[in-house]
């Protein structure tokens, strides 16, 4: 008997459906789902997994928290033990039957530790077993009958290195979140993490706020018009685009006529390229800016994948090799009902040229499209991230687009004033990819010489604006520049941040208990708050990969930085615990008391335990609201419009955060009710 062993069990399905040409039949068995079926007169079954079989702990006499100091974690011994019993149990029980197994799981470095860990335990229950990997990028009939046609062995190496990213980040989110938990009494749920992936990126989101909270702004006026000639308006504005001082702008705006002279017209073409392929950081940013979260753009993205409808999205690379049969993949396209016609445009060109990202690796192609689905085939947000990949990789083998600048010099009572339009006259392949696409702002056909109406004047008081807080699609492209984290782990580390009630809101604002966290180990464990150092465990897990460098000595080399840094805290543990408590504190103020002006504050009732807002003020001032009782609550910093109470945002695991006014007799409440 041959039996295939995937990842999960929608991808054991859909081997299975594949292999066997839909003839496969299917039987619970612990944990999972069995398919079977008969190739060549042999059995073949097929059995998913649920992710990692394995987990990683420290023995069980390091486990209570209160008794372990979490300096001893730093050399403690690492075991592994299973996930699920009673799937590890059924698996053993179908490798004694085999006489070959096939690993059939992504094919990454968290992929390839799995499939290494199911080896393991494969050969624990029968040491004879023929072991083989089967290698796939997209779970298409043609991807699969190849994979399992010619089939690969197991990459110890990169193994290897997904295991010393488990152990690293085991052993450093353990040592740090207990101490700074212990070191604050904040335990059970309400524990304070901190880890060498979350530190750093948490650090990105609160330097910018500190740069938001330093912001001086600037006063400077603006002088705009509106012009119209020919039936048709548009606006100007004063060459001098910002008046330092109001004096001036006003002195420009008083010699204004109703006339306006055109002095010059320029003109200049511009070409925009088209976007390079799809990766794992690129399609989040783009998933992010069409208001997909990163989390829950890959979840959808995997469903996709497993179920033969893009490839494999968890990729570094920006270049299709020339393996990838692009018009193949056209042609499935052209399946589509909405991306189909513009597929079969380009099935219609002699040559296809696709364009070329800077990341280059070979274990998968950029992510793609593999069938033509029709729109009410899909959930909307399953359409929406379909369209999102279709359309990109269409991009990808589209012309560049062209587009016209024009610039219009006018002289208003001897004051100069510069219009500008900006026009597509080639949308290029903007056609295929709408998302990027601007405007058009059109003017007038100008001479030098013309006369044109002014039909309005506006001078208007401005300010200078802070740097803009990041949105989780930034946030993740700014983890790939610094080296943070993987393209598999990055989203994960910003759902994480939210769920700890680090951080809320979009864009992303961080709380003041992640502001005191930060800035804790800013002041007293720099390196847990840079990225350097994690960047560099990055390179040395890399260098795993191509053999350089052994497991033991990666994860050696990152205990003894840990080491180090733990006992720089341990002496300066009474101050850090004194700076996050405060930072605790501030996130119990909920906002302006409605009734004194006051602070409201969560508070808990002696009897029940349950929590509830009350004026800080009291006894003189006994205004409460309700609470949720469950989830993080965070002030938002702003009073409702409606009755004026703080306004709050509710964070629950696994939820969509929730806004709302702390008033339970707010119109707004009675509004929603209705």
């Amino acid at each position: 008997m041959k039996l295939i062993v995937t990842e999960k069990n929608q991808t054991a399905q859909r081997i299975a459906s594949i292999l066997s040409g839909g003839k496969n039949t299917s039987e619970k068995a612990p944990g999972s789902t069995v398919y079977s079926f008969r190739e060549n007169g042999e059995e073949v079954k097929v059995v998913g997994m649920r992710g990692h079989v394995l987990q990683v702990d420290f023995p069980e006499e390091y486990r209570t928290w209160q008794s372990v100091e979490p300096r001893s974690l730093v050399d403690a011994d690492i075991e592994k033990t299973p996930k699920v019993k009673t799937l590890v149990t059924a698996l053993k029980k179908l490798a004694r039957q085999a006489s070959e197994v096939v690993i059939a799981t992504d094919y990454d470095r968290e992929g390839e530790l799995i499939g290494a860990d199911i080896m393991d335990l494969v050969l624990q229950a029968n040491p004879d077993a023929r072991i083989s990997r089967a290698r796939f990028s997209a779970l298409t009939p043609a991807e699969i009958e190849e994979a399992f046609g010619n089939p690969d062995t197991v990459d110890e190496n990169l193994a290897k290195a997904g295991e010393a990213r488990q152990d690293i980040d085991l052993i450093w989110g353990a040592a740090l979140t207990r101490f700074i938990s212990l070191a604050t009494t904040r335990l059970g749920q309400k524990f304070l993490s901190a880890g060498r992936v979350q530190s750093p990126t948490l650090a990105i989101l609160v330097d910018r706020e500190k740069a938001i909270k330093a912001f001086v702004p600037e006063d400077f006026w603006q002088v705009r018009v509106t012009c119209e000639y020919e039936g048709m308006s548009f606006g100007a504005r004063h060459k001098t685009e910002r008046f330092s001082d109001e004096a001036s702008a006003a002195a420009a705006f008083k010699a204004l006529t109703d006339r306006a002279e055109v002095t010059s017209v320029s003109t200049r073409e511009r070409t925009i390229n088209p976007p390079a392929p799809f990766n794992t950081t690129s399609f989040l940013a783009a998933a992010s800016s069409i208001k997909v979260p990163p989390a829950r753009a890959m979840d959808v993205a995997e469903s996709l994948y497993t179920r033969g409808i893009i490839s494999y999205p968890r990729v570094d690379n920006t270049v299709y090799p020339d393996s990838l049969d692009l018009r193949e993949i056209l042609k499935d396209v052209s399946g589509s009902d909405v991306v189909g016609p513009l597929a079969g445009e380009l099935l219609g060109r002699k040559e296809l040229k696709p364009t070329r990202g800077k990341k280059f690796s070979t274990d998968h192609p950029p992510l793609y499209p593999t069938a033509g689905v029709k729109k009410g085939s899909l959930k909307p947000q399953e359409w929406k991230i379909y369209e999102l990949v279709a359309r990109r990789f269409l991009a990808t083998l589209s012309e560049a687009a062209h587009a016209r600048s024009t610039r219009v010099d006018l002289d208003i009572g001897s004051e100069p004033f510069v219009a500008r339009g900006d026009v597509m006259v080639d949308e290029g392949f903007l056609r295929c990819y709408p998302y990027s696409r601007k405007k058009d702002e059109e003017l007038p056909d100008l001479s030098e010489g013309d006369v044109v109406r002014v039909v309005d004047k506006m001078m208007e008081a401005k300010q200078t604006q802070p740097p803009p807080r990041f949105t989780e699609g930034k946030l993740i492209e700014r983890m790939e520049e610094l080296g943070l984290g993987t393209k598999s782990t990055r989203h994960s580390i910003i759902q994480g941040l939210v769920e700890r009630g680090y951080a809320f809101g979009s864009p992303l604002k961080p709380t003041e208990t992640g502001i005191a966290v930060t800035q804790a180990l800013e002041r007293h464990a720099t390196m847990v708050t840079t990225p350097d150092m994690t960047s560099d465990l990055e390179k040395d897990m890399d260098s795993i990969v191509e053999g350089q460098q052994s497991l033991e000595s990666v994860v050696g080399r990152s205990r003894e930085a840990l080491g180090n840094i733990l006992d720089i805290m341990e002496k300066d543990k009474e101050e850090i615990s004194r700076e996050i408590r405060e930072g605790v504190r501030g996130d119990a103020v909920l906002g302006e008391c409605p009734g004194c002006g006051g602070e409201m504050r969560i508070l808990r009732a002696r009897k029940s335990g349950k929590r509830f807002a009350g004026c800080g003020g009291y006894p003189d001032c006994s205004v409460t609201f309700p609470l949720p009782q469950k989830g993080s609550i965070i002030a938002t910093g702003e009073p409702c419009e409606e009755c004026g109470s703080p306004r709050i945002k509710v964070l629950s695991k696994g939820s969509k955060p929730w806004e709302l006014c702390l008033d339970p007799q707010c119109p707004t409440k009675i509004k929603a009710e209705k």
